[in-house]
């Protein structure tokens, strides 16, 4: 593969089959794989062919966002990002803990792919191509959820720097659907969605992509809710993508998914912020006036965290965080 990094954050020892199945298969693969500890992480983790940093070692960094990142926070993974920026990626995947990959995953990532390309179609949810089932991504809104799929046209190639993979038996959804729906699924092999301007879509950080020239827009919020950080970066994203003229892709499940264990009311309090407020998240986002060309993506971001905080989605101490963000990425 070109220069990739594989990113995860977790607090697991290093006898998790997770993180040791990433071990090996990423040395097959000559792929680069960093751990992001944090507070409750095992002192003496120690993980052959991982590079794991604890909350030591990340403050070390001469990041300005290693100063100033909040603990036991799951956007601790920023550092990660940034270190494997540092270390030349032209490629960065993230998963999590709980995500066995599938064969399909150490397959030779492509930025241009053949894809079926929706614009102009407000909130689609891509879920429902890969499955009859009833089911929708965590953070989808609540209030479209019985919204039609639009009609499928052509497959072109398309170019796409993000990138998000579906997950089997435990797929990404809210707690308001295991709460009420069943579990496990195994998604259908159909074939990969592009959504490009004037399309939303949540995707999160449990099986994602980045190419090189998106590689600002993998910033998760830390002033926000804990369910919500990597959907909300997703919104930000995909809008900016709008400008630079990139559909976002989605594509077959290439892990699945043994959930590690979860309050699912807990779950749920910390996602009402979500089901109540994304669908106004993203009506302000495609409101913004923001200018074209991935060189202004920088200036993108800021506008629309400005706004978010302005609404007070987001607090305010989050802007200093992007500042130290958008400057690290710049040096």
């Amino acid at each position: 593969m070109d220069k990739t990094f594989l990113i995860i954050t977790s607090i697991a020892d290093d006898r998790n089959s997770v993180l040791r199945t990433f071990a090996e298969e990423t040395h097959k693969n000559n792929i680069g794989y960093i751990v992001i500890g944090d507070t409750k992480s095992p002192v003496d983790f120690n993980l052959e062919g991982c590079d794991f940093y604890s909350v030591k070692r990340q403050q070390s960094l001469q990041y300005s966002l290693a100063k100033t990142l909040p603990l036991k926070h799951y956007a601790r993974k920023n550092l990660g990002y940034l270190i494997a920026i540092s270390n030349g990626a032209q490629k960065i995947i993230e998963t999590d803990d709980d995500n066995f990959p599938l064969e399909d995953f150490w397959i030779n990532r492509s930025k241009s792919v053949p894809a079926y390309l929706l614009e102009n179609e407000g909130w689609v949810n891509v879920y429902k191509f890969f499955t009859k089932a009833n089911i929708w991504p965590r953070g989808f809104p609540l209030e479209k959820i019985k919204n039609t799929l639009p009609e499928l046209t052509t497959r072109n190639l398309v170019d796409c720097p993000i990138q998000q993979g579906l997950a089997d038996e435990n797929p990404d959804v809210d707690a308001i659907f295991r709460l009420t729906c069943s579990l496990p699924l195994t998604f259908d092999k159909f074939p990969n969605i592009a959504l490009g301007k004037k399309t939303f879509c949540p995707f999160n950080s449990q099986n994602t992509t980045w190419f090189k020239e998106a590689f600002p827009l993998l910033y998760l919020p830390s002033f926000c809710s804990f369910r919500m950080t990597d959907i909300w970066r997703s919104f930000v994203a995909q809008r900016i993508a709008w400008t630079c003229g990139w559909p976002v892709l989605f594509h077959q499940s290439t892990v699945r998914q043994e959930r590690n264990d979860h309050d699912l009311m807990k779950d749920f309090q910390d996602e009402i912020e979500g089901y109540t407020k994304n669908l106004e998240i993203g009506r302000c986002l495609n409101d913004l006036d923001l200018k074209l060309g991935k060189e202004h993506i920088p200036e993108n971001m800021s506008t629309c965290y400005k706004e978010l905080v302005r609404l007070g989605f987001v607090g305010e101490k989050e802007l200093d965080l992007l500042h130290n963000w958008l400057d690290d990425i710049k040096s």
